[in-house]
């Protein structure tokens, strides 16, 4: 899908991450939307709709709609799916305003992730056959992920060294950046005393639990052009995948992700490549899914993620940063969405001391295995 010029974003908002947020979920929802819409310039009263997604942990739109006083909604819509909907979600919203089926949609996810629901808890596979993976060890994602990462590693002839990489990196900027949850220096050794959760994959290869909500408020081109702020066009949107890392008793390869299926697909449709991104949002569930990615959206060879990670090419004064606010590893885990958040503010010149020089383009994606999304966003004025 591509909107040329169709629908921007022009407001943010997020809560505090925490690990005990103590509150209702549809308190850190309404939270976050309000924070957005304040950004934006806007009131409750001009939003028309509202889209969500979730697993069974969150509130819904019309919950949320209800606790907010919302009055003048059109459409509402929540989508049952997890880290996948990260940037495609950008898609639906721009998808109803391109179709004159709203002027003012907000976006949201909320979740109370550690003191509630938590990720790391589901189990793998459909419901119907979760009892299939469970019997060979697969008591839930990070065991799934684990094969699929192992396979990964040996077949690029990568180690422990490529995805300390990432972790090391992101939290570099992590401590940039105040509302991150994990701040901690953190150095190779630190890496390696962190326990395993499934070979390869140590806990601080893993994403965080955390309570927490964020929110986007997205409207027409030509109301962000009057905003205060630059608004940021969503100039394209890319869903899908195939048999890989979440199929793997249908996969010819073990490690692939949604993003061998859908960065050409990306590409061609928006006529840009990977030279026009400044910088990257990247679902980071797991580190080597990071690395996986830049291969496969062609910022890096095969087999050469890491070292381009290890040579400081994915920092924020590199030629292509990476996950710029600490990311889901350690920034907090708002299930992809705060991703988008930052790729907002990076856009909108306002990171402060992680700011990338001239961001005016960025890639974000979202992650459910070898299912997912990609968006590119652009500043537009740019």
């Amino acid at each position: 899908m591509i909107f040329p010029q169709g629908a921007s974003i022009i407001g943010v908002g997020s809560t505090a991450i925490t690990r005990d947020s103590g509150v209702p979920v549809g308190d850190l929802a309404a939270d976050a939307v309000l924070a957005a819409l304040d950004d934006s310039g806007l009131g409750i009263h001009d939003v028309d709709a509202i889209i969500d997604y979730h697993v069974n942990d969150s509130v819904s739109s019309i919950a949320l709609a209800r606790i907010l006083g919302m009055e003048n909604l059109g459409w509402m819509t929540d989508y049952y799916g997890g880290g996948q909907h990260a940037a495609s979600i950008l898609g639906n919203a721009a998808m109803l305003i391109t179709s004159g089926q709203a002027e003012v949609v907000v976006v949201y996810r909320a979740l109370n992730g550690r003191s509630g629901k938590r990720m790391g808890q589901s189990d793998v596979g459909w419901s119907e056959d979760a009892e299939f993976y469970r019997q060979y060890g697969l008591a839930g994602p990070a065991q799934l992920f684990a094969l699929a990462a192992q396979r990964y590693l040996h077949d690029r002839g990568m180690d422990e060294r490529d995805l300390a990489a990432v972790a090391m990196q992101f939290r570099a900027h992590a401590r940039l950046n105040e509302r991150a949850l994990m701040r901690d220096p953190m150095s190779f050794e630190d890496y390696l005393a962190s326990p395993f959760v499934a070979t390869p994959i140590r806990r601080l290869d893993c994403c965080q639990e955390t309570d927490a909500a964020c929110a986007l408020v997205i409207t027409t081109a030509e109301r962000a052009a009057g905003s205060s702020r630059p608004g940021v066009a969503i100039r394209g949107v890319v869903r899908g995948g195939g048999p890989g890392a979440t199929a793997q008793d249908r996969a010819a390869d073990l490690s692939a992700l949604f993003s061998q299926y859908l960065a050409g697909r990306l590409w061609a449709a928006s006529g840009m490549t990977a030279r026009n991104v400044d910088l990257a949002q990247l679902y980071d569930a797991y580190t080597w899914v990071v690395l996986r990615q830049l291969e496969d959206f062609g910022f890096a060879a095969r087999g050469e993620a890491g070292a381009f990670m290890r040579s400081g090419e994915g920092a924020y004064t590199g030629s292509l940063p990476v996950n710029t606010n600490g990311g889901l590893l350690s920034e907090g885990y708002i299930h992809g969405l705060n991703n988008v958040v930052e790729a907002v503010v990076q856009l909108r010149h306002e990171a402060g001391e992680r700011q990338v020089s001239d961001a005016s383009v960025a890639l974000c994606t979202g992650f459910s295995g070898s299912f997912g999304s990609a968006a590119l966003l652009a500043r537009q004025d740019a």
